[in-house]
């Protein structure tokens, strides 16, 4: 019988491998079913006096994460305890579901490939699929940056946090992750709209998202092989606006010996930004070494669960 460690590096494994051959789902993807009822949650709470949208968007919270949670923890422990085979597939298709490396792979690759032809149109169009800030008007400096930006910030997102928090807490806690986070790019806005309602969906992943964000800033700052990362990571990340994706941004362009950061335009409004990383300005050929990063630091962490399963 398995340990709880070697069960949770057989199921990283599996899902590793099921992302690398199948990509993300294009059809019936949960997330898509979701984020409608998400809409329409919004769509009948948020709209009160503003002395109750913080309320109210708590309570709308609950009502579209909570039920999806408790379903998934109670499917799980019933599969597992009655049909181990059985709960080990349902696992293993939790988390294949909330990861999505393989797909930002191929949407930041195009993205290099766009820039080295000097194509900036085609550029800019590819990172805006990836990106919430406006793209019309960047240049190739700033198509780069953003495409580091996101693709530094989404290998915790995307990856390692759903890897973690299935360590931690199961499919459950996989799926509290996801949705929150997903309920983060929805909701989690400072404009008029959301600024109220969506502050518990901010605070929320913020939360979910600190652990994850910090070992993986860790797994940077090392693989920079100098203390760069690690100056980057606490003297720039943790003074971000958000500490969790700028201890990741910071850490990882320390670590690839580059620069982001500086000017950036969201929903119309420019927004001058602190530097991120410390080195020279990045080049397209960045946005691979970033994915090599990434792909190395998610090896030694199947490695380092093999090795703890093994000893137990």
């Amino acid at each position: 019988m398995m340990t709880g460690a070697m069960y949770v590096a057989v199921v990283w494994i599996c899902v590793v491998l099921l992302d690398r051959i199948f990509g993300e789902p294009t059809r019936w993807h949960p997330l898509v079913g979701f984020g409608n009822v998400a809409k329409r949650i919004e769509h009948g709470f948020n709209n009160a006096d503003p002395s109750l949208l913080r309320l109210r968007g708590v309570l709308a919270w609950s009502v579209v994460v909570l039920p999806c949670v408790i379903l998934v923890w109670a499917l799980s422990h019933y599969l597992s305890f009655f049909y181990a085979p059985i709960g080990l597939v349902f696992d293993c298709a939790v988390l294949y579901w909330a990861i999505g490396w393989r797909s930002l792979c191929e949407h930041i690759r195009p993205i290099g490939s766009a820039l080295a032809e000097g194509n900036i149109e085609q550029a800019r169009l590819k990172v805006s699929y990836i990106v919430s800030r406006d793209t019309t008007a960047l240049d190739a400096d700033q198509v780069l940056a953003a495409g580091l930006e996101t693709t530094l910030e989404n290998s915790s997102d995307a990856l390692f946090a759903s890897l973690i928090w299935f360590a931690l807490a199961g499919p459950a806690g996989v799926v509290l992750h996801r949705l929150a986070n997903t309920l983060d790019a929805m909701w989690g806005y400072k404009n008029r709209r959301y600024r109220y309602f969506g502050w518990w969906a901010a605070r929320s992943d913020d939360v979910l998202n600190f652990i994850p964000a910090q070992l993986t800033a860790l797994g940077f700052s090392v693989f920079g092989l100098s203390t760069r990362g690690f100056r980057c990571w606490f003297g720039q990340g943790w003074r971000w606006k958000s500490i969790n994706a700028g201890s990741v941004m910071a850490s990882g362009a320390g670590a690839l010996n580059i620069t982001l950061g500086g000017a950036a335009s969201y929903h119309g409004e420019t927004v001058l930004r602190a530097p991120l990383g410390d080195g020279a300005k990045p080049v397209a050929e960045d946005l691979e070494r970033s994915i090599t990063l990434i792909n190395r630091l998610l090896m030694v962490w199947i490695v380092i669960a093999v090795m703890i399963g093994g000893l137990h």
